[in-house]
């Protein structure tokens, strides 16, 4: 059966009052959404949307390149491996850190004045809340007044990597009521001193059905890290002592090597950046070849 490529059909910028500032805003839609009739899609919105889609071109991302996101949910949904979606991609602005680190770990005085370095914006949510209500208030309604979404949240997920990761994770958890799914890719569990893991994920879930969730990280980074392997494990084990169950709501996966200068070579990547893809999966490069992993997830037909 031949099914025609899905396209990014609005690369604008969208006014928020919640933000005081445009922000652009990417929306690809599947490859049957123009034939008409009254068909509704499910909808994945990925953080740093200036990095995600084919149309952005092959020199963003620090010369990674982009995601091919909409080429891969395309290539997917024409085999039959999962159902169309609708995607829409939020670029990220200049406080990419403080909108994306989730809820922020409180300082007492005391502890601030002990510190030889000071962290950024010290128990201050204000934008990461701001992002939040963005999202929930603003994008995703216009969303599903412009387009033929199926808004319940089962049908509506989150994506992100690195910092973007935390982000879909802490969203997805604290309103499971507009997202019922989340992947975070290489997620950044590192940031506010670990406080996600050690804290909000300390208590109990509150929502009434738990969000499917996907985790993955590669081994190495460019820090010399282990690309969150360890923090990202350590998630998922407390998700699962919380409930979730593996390849049901859960699925962790780990990219144990990195490629190959052949397998580099096979995927498109300079040969200017072979030298780094072998010492860190950290990257736009990597995350683009294990996406459809989450989209299979989120996603796939047997869903």
């Amino acid at each position: 059966m031949h099914m025609d490529r899905g396209k990014v059909v609005i690369e604008s910028e969208m006014e928020s009052k919640v933000l005081a500032s445009k922000r652009m805003v990417r929306v690809y839609v599947p490859g049957s959404y123009g034939s008409g009739g009254a068909k509704r899609y499910p909808v994945l919105y990925a953080h740093d949307g200036q990095n995600v889609f084919s149309t952005v071109g092959p020199h963003v991302g620090f010369g990674w390149g982009n995601w091919d996101l909409d080429g891969t949910a395309s290539r997917l949904a024409a085999k039959g491996l999962m159902q169309e979606i609708i995607i829409v991609a939020v670029d990220c602005s200049r406080d990419r850190y403080l909108e994306y680190r989730g809820p922020s770990r409180p300082y007492t005085e005391a502890q601030l004045a002990g510190m030889a370095r000071q962290p950024s914006a010290p128990g201050d949510d204000r934008r990461y809340r701001a992002y939040e209500r963005f999202l929930i208030d603003e994008l995703k309604p216009r969303i599903d007044r412009e387009f033929r979404t199926d808004p319940l949240p089962r049908h509506t997920a989150l994506l992100g990597s690195s910092m973007g990761g935390i982000c879909s994770l802490a969203l997805a958890w604290h309103n499971p009521n507009h997202f019922g799914g989340a992947a975070s890719m290489s997620g950044a569990f590192q940031v506010e001193r670990e406080f996600f893991l050690r804290e909000v994920l300390k208590n109990n879930f509150i929502g009434s059905t738990r969000p499917r969730i996907y985790l993955d990280s590669g081994v190495m980074d460019h820090s010399g890290g282990d690309d969150g392997r360890a923090l990202t494990q350590a998630v998922a084990q407390r998700l699962r002592s919380l409930g979730w169950r593996e390849n049901e709501n859960l699925l962790h996966h780990v990219e144990e090597k990195p490629l190959t200068e052949v397998g580099m070579q096979e995927a498109g990547l300079h040969r200017s950046k072979w030298k780094e893809a072998a010492a860190s999966q950290h990257n736009e490069f990597y995350w683009k070849l294990r996406v459809e992993r989450p989209l299979l997830f989120l996603f796939g037909v047997q869903r």
